[in-house]
């Protein structure tokens, strides 16, 4: 079933490249209007153009997640246009260091858990009440198997993203009786700058592309999926259905 998203609003952070980059353009050959936020400016206009060549429109919104105040600001610019927020992508994330834990420096732990949890928290307050104020808002919050699976040298990472899916899993039990529907999803290997640098020496050919990922994520956006509070993952190209311990 295709997709249909028009007239509908959509923020997605880390749009200026990987799986954030891909989910902008899908939403916006689905319809949508996206707000595409990142902190590199050359990679946004790429994405405008591409989105444009393919028949749509987006707004770009160049800011550091460290930027808090930025983030605050962002849900009164887009009450005062639009009004409402139909579609929150939460997809930007640093991966910090890959070190015994007792080795992270500081402000690496601190930068991690700044721009993985504390910014997504941020984003949650300044967009919530944009999001139900639609009558199908939807809220996608990227996680990783590192949550679950906390292997040796990848603390900080996994900590903040076994947070992230705290911060889900209990926005979205807040929220369960309003239209607003909550997921976190972990989009598996996937070719990425982050992947490289995680797993360097990795033939890149051999994990999923970006746009394959971002494919397979859309009908976790659209108005007709009404799950919320659960964990999903991209596998082979496809959604597979994680149920997590009440």
């Amino acid at each position: 079933m295709t997709l249909n998203l028009k007239d509908r609003i959509a923020v997605v952070t880390g749009a200026s490249r990987g799986i954030g980059y891909f989910t902008a353009l899908e939403l916006a050959k689905a319809g949508a209007h996206v707000i595409a936020c990142a902190r590199t400016v050359g990679g946004l206009e790429e994405l405008d153009d591409a989105i444009k060549a393919a028949g749509g429109s987006a707004t770009l919104v160049p800011f550091d997640l460290a930027d808090m105040a930025a983030i605050d600001k962002l849900g009164g610019a887009i009450n005062e246009r639009w009004g409402k927020l139909d579609i929150l992508v939460a997809n930007a994330g640093v991966l910090g260091t890959i070190s015994p834990i007792g080795h992270v420096e500081a402000k690496v732990f601190e930068k991690v858990m700044s721009i993985n949890v504390t910014a997504t928290w941020r984003l949650i307050r300044s967009l919530e009440p944009l999001l139900v104020k639609s009558d199908a808002g939807r809220a996608l919050i990227l996680s990783s198997s590192a949550a679950h699976k906390c292997k040796p040298f990848w603390g900080p990472y996994s900590a903040s993203k076994a947070a992230v899916e705290a911060l889900a899993r209990t926005w979205a039990y807040e929220t369960q009786r309003l239209p607003l529907r909550i997921l976190s999803v972990d989009p598996g290997a996937t070719r990425t700058a982050m992947r490289a640098q995680a797993v360097p020496g990795e033939d890149p050919a051999t994990v999923p592309h970006p746009s394959e990922v971002a494919a397979a994520l859309m009908p976790l956006l659209g108005p007709e999926q009404t799950e919320t509070g659960k964990l999903f993952l991209v596998r082979e190209k496809k959604i597979v259905d994680y149920r997590m311990p009440e």
